[in-house]
């Protein structure tokens, strides 16, 4: 597959090539797990806890700081995948959708949580990659059971299991 993940650096010191890169080597890890077979386009924003509370003001409504945030561009079920159909002419790519990742929250995450930075933010890409996929967790029932199961299967491809 030849995905276009995008990652961008919002703040004056979030752009890391090797942080970018290892985002990259993540959302391509999701998509094959998922079984995603055609090549698609992904935007990653990295941002601070302000940034990320800009947006989710913005975009949601909601006037507070949080993790990740997506931002699907198709309405899915798990299992569901936008085919090369759903491509854009222009780029022959099937846009899936965007994410905002608080580097800021991913590092306080890490340590409340005893693990890697990288663990961190990885696992929130992997979660965001799964909601742009049609995944979602409003409750405790059974569809935020199988998202979990997914992102720790995901994280363990990676070698990045708790």
């Amino acid at each position: 597959m030849s995905h276009k993940i995008s990652v961008t650096g919002e703040k004056k010191g979030i752009n890391n090539p090797k942080l970018a890169a290892m985002l990259r080597r993540t959302v391509k890890a999701a998509l094959s797990a998922e079984g995603v077979a055609c090549d698609c386009e992904v935007n990653i924003l990295l941002t601070d806890d302000e940034g990320i509370r800009e947006v989710n003001r913005d975009m949601r409504d909601i006037d507070r700081a949080t993790d990740v945030l997506s931002f699907p561009m198709f309405d899915l079920v798990p299992g569901e995948h936008p085919d090369e159909t759903d491509a854009d002419p222009d780029t022959g790519l099937v846009p899936l959708g965007d994410m905002c990742i608080s580097v800021e929250r991913a590092q306080a995450q890490a340590q409340e949580y005893g693990h890697s930075f990288d663990r961190e933010i990885c696992y929130l890409c992997v979660h965001s990659v799964l909601h742009l996929l049609g995944y979602d967790h409003l409750d405790e029932g059974e569809m935020k059971r199988q998202m979990r199961s997914r992102e720790e299967e995901i994280m363990s491809t990676l070698k990045l299991e708790r």
